[in-house]
């Protein structure tokens, strides 16, 4: 007979497998710049609610990575929505726009900023707060995330202004993963920079411009990095860049750099070493206050 302990764990985590996440239009009545009504043009967000019995009362917006020319939808999306609804943290998973399918900036920063807005638009309903709402991503989703954290204010060209954006898009914590951070220093990705800039892609201004580690302010929100140091196609000088602006800017944060692991580790579960950098996360977010209720 199993024992009562490990049945409930068991019962615990087959409710997590279960879960169907809700599919939310970033815009119901059509996205600006759209190209056309296909999936590829409408951005959207998986959502994956908390167990009401759970909820901490936080919300967590996730960016899949795949160098702004793919998703990696499971290991960077789903399987991180499961894990932070596993800590009673609502889940979004966005699916922005791609440059492989048209797509370049500002489209992307369009997208997640609408992405932050909708997910705080949720808090009345989803009874979480609105003044706890996070972001993380990985890889280019890292360099989404960082945009996020430093281009809030921004006010991009083709943006809609309805009631659901005058919410703020700045997130109250940032979580790059071996993030995409500079488009013009020798670290920088390149297939990241082609797929966003698109035609402008010899536009070494705009490159620079949106080469993160020069946008981070005092105003920029607390952020929790993770990176290998065998990282060959994202190199670690991307996550160290990000991690001293923070720095100089007075900005908390928290840099946590493995020696093994590839790119594009995710959660890592099957590595005893790289798998504890979610729990380190999780009494990163304990210590900011956005784990009230342990799960």
């Amino acid at each position: 007979m199993i024992p009562r302990c490990l049945a409930t764990l068991f019962l615990s985590f087959a409710s997590l497998s279960a879960i169907e996440p809700e599919k939310l239009p970033l815009w119901p009545q059509g996205a600006p710049l759209a190209k056309g009504q296909a999936p590829t043009d409408q951005p959207w967000l998986d959502l994956y609610p908390a167990n009401k019995h759970q909820a901490t009362g936080t919300a967590f917006l996730i960016c899949p990575g795949g160098g702004y020319g793919g998703l990696a939808a499971d290991h960077e999306g789903d399987q991180i929505a499961r894990f932070f609804r596993g800590l009673g943290i609502h889940a979004f998973v966005l699916h922005y726009r791609l440059g492989t399918n048209g797509y370049h900036y500002p489209v992307q920063l369009i997208d997640v900023q609408r992405a932050m807005r909708v997910v705080r638009s949720k808090a009345e309903a989803m009874k979480f707060d609105p003044a706890k709402v996070g972001i993380i991503g990985f890889s280019a989703g890292g360099h989404l995330t960082s945009m996020a954290a430093t281009l809030f204010d921004e006010k991009p060209e083709g943006a809609t202004h309805d009631e659901i954006d005058q919410l703020s898009a700045r997130p109250d914590v940032a979580v790059p993963c071996y993030p995409v951070i500079s488009l013009s220093a020798a670290s920088a990705h390149k297939g990241s920079r082609k797929n966003l800039l698109g035609p402008r892609n010899e536009d070494e201004a705009l490159a620079q411009a949106l080469s993160t580690e020069t946008r981070v302010t005092e105003k920029t929100p607390p952020c929790f990095i993770f990176q290998t140091d065998d990282d060959t196609v994202v190199p670690a000088e991307n996550a160290v860049a990000f991690y001293l602006a923070c720095r100089k800017a007075k900005v908390p944060a928290e840099l946590h750099i493995f020696k093994p692991g590839r790119h594009g580790v995710g959660l890592a579960q099957s590595d005893a070493v790289l798998s504890t950098w979610p729990k380190l996360l999780t009494e990163w977010l304990r210590g900011h206050g956005f784990l009230n209720v342990k799960p």
